[in-house]
C-alpha cells in the first residue's frame, strides 16, 4: 500500500505537535462547562451538542445496526463506516471519518509522527501524545462533580460517572449481564463465553485469553519487579505485593476488613471473593451439571471434566494437560532432560 500521500500530511503535524504546550489549539480557554460531566467546551455549539447526550433523547437511529444517536449529523458520520466510504485495504475496516482512516493507517505503515518532548516516546495520533504528556506534568483536568475524583482523559470520567448513576448501557448477548463500558463486555465474552486462548507463555506455554494476562504472567518466568515503594527500596512483580506492602510496612492505604471474620485484604475483589465463600454464594454455575462455584477460574478448572479441552500446554515438548499443577511438573522434567 502506498502511503506517500498520508506522510506528507504526517510531516506537517509532526512539526507542529513536538511541544504540545505551545500549540495554539490547547492554549485556548475552554470557558463553556457541562453541568453534568465538568467536561469542557470553547464554543456554546460545541457545549450545546455535547448536551443532548445527558439528555437521553436520542431520535437517531441507524437502520443497520440499530444504534441511535442524538443529532442528524452523528448518524451521517456513523453510516460510513457501514457504506465503507473509509475502508482500511489493508484489513478492511471502515471508520467514520477519514481523519480516523489516516489514524488507523499508521497501525500498519508503522508511523509515530507524535513525539513526546520528555521522554521521546512516540505515538500515532495527537491525541494519544496530549494524553500522554499528562503523566509528566501530572495535569488531570477532568474532575466528577459527584466525588472529585480527578481524570486524565474526558472518557475516563465519562465512563467513571456511570458508577454513581448506576448505568450499564453494554449488555451480553449470551448471559445478559450488564457492564459499564464496552471493553469489560468484550472482556467479559472472552473470558467468559469463550474457550479461545489465542496469547500463550513463550516460557511454559500457559495459555491466556488476553495479552495483557500473558505479559503480566511472564513475570513469574522473568523475575521482572516493576514495582517500586516510595518509602524503601523494596520492589516488586505484582500491584498487590506493592500495595500489602505499604499497609504491612508504612502504614499508607486502606485495609479492607471482613465483617465476619478479622480477617483483612489489601485489594477489595479479594475480599468480595472472600465474603462470598462464608455466604455461600456460587455465581459461577457449570451450563453441563448445574454445578456452582464460588470463582470464574474455579468453574474453568471444573469445566475441563466434562470436556477433552486442555487448557495448558507445555512450552518445551507441546502437549497438553488439563491441571495448571500437571503442566509444571512434567515443564521441569522437559528442562531436566535437556
Amino acid at each position: 500500500m502506498n502511503y506517500s500521500g498520508t506522510s506528507s500530511l504526517l510531516v506537517k503535524s509532526q512539526t507542529a505537535s513536538n511541544d504540545v504546550t505551545k500549540r495554539q489549539r490547547d492554549a485556548e480557554p475552554k470557558r463553556y462547562v457541562c453541568s453534568v460531566c465538568d467536561k469542557r467546551f470553547p464554543g456554546k455549539r460545541a457545549l450545546n451538542d455535547h448536551s443532548l447526550n445527558h439528555a437521553g433523547d436520542k431520535l437517531y437511529q441507524c437502520p443497520q445496526c440499530e444504534k441511535v444517536f442524538v443529532n442528524l449529523q452523528y448518524l451521517k458520520r456513523h453510516m460510513n463506516i457501514h457504506r465503507g466510504k473509509f475502508k482500511c485495504s489493508e484489513c478492511g475496516k471502515s471508520f467514520r471519518g477519514g481523519a480516523d482512516l489516516r489514524r488507523h493507517i499508521r497501525i500498519h505503515s508503522g508511523e509515530k509522527p507524535f513525539e513526546c518532548n520528555v521522554c521521546r516516546k512516540r505515538f500515532t495520533g495527537n491525541g494519544d501524545l496530549t494524553i500522554h504528556s499528562r503523566i509528566h506534568s501530572g495535569a488531570k483536568p477532568f474532575i466528577c462533580h459527584v466525588c472529585q475524583k480527578a481524570f486524565r482523559h474526558s472518557c475516563s470520567l465519562a465512563t467513571h460517572m456511570r458508577v454513581h448513576t448506576g448505568d450499564k448501557p453494554y449488555k451480553c448477548h449470551v448471559c445478559d449481564k450488564c457492564f459499564g463500558n464496552s471493553s469489560t463486555l468484550q472482556k467479559h465474552k472472552r473470558t467468559v463465553h469463550s474457550n479461545i486462548r489465542r496469547y500463550y507463555c513463550p516460557y511454559c506455554g500457559k495459555l491466556f485469553h488476553l495479552l495483557s494476562g500473558m505479559q503480566s504472567h511472564v513475570r513469574v518466568h522473568t523475575g521482572a519487579k516493576y514495582y517500586s515503594c516510595g518509602h524503601c527500596s523494596e520492589c516488586f512483580t505484582w500491584y498487590s505485593q506493592l500495595k500489602s506492602h505499604l499497609l504491612k510496612s508504612h502504614d499508607e492505604g486502606t485495609w479492607f476488613t471482613c465483617h465476619i471474620c478479622p480477617k483483612k485484604f489489601s485489594l477489595k475483589d479479594h475480599l468480595k471473593v472472600h465474603i462470598r465463600r462464608h455466604e455461600c454464594v456460587k455465581p459461577y454455575v457449570c451450563c453441563d451439571c448445574q454445578k456452582r462455584f464460588c470463582t470464574r477460574g474455579e468453574l474453568k478448572l471444573h469445566q475441563t471434566v466434562h470436556s477433552n479441552f486442555k487448557l495448558f500446554c507445555c512450552g518445551l515438548c507441546g502437549k497438553d494437560f488439563k491441571r495448571k499443577y500437571i503442566v509444571r511438573v512434567h515443564f521441569q522434567r522437559c528442562l531436566d532432560k535437556r
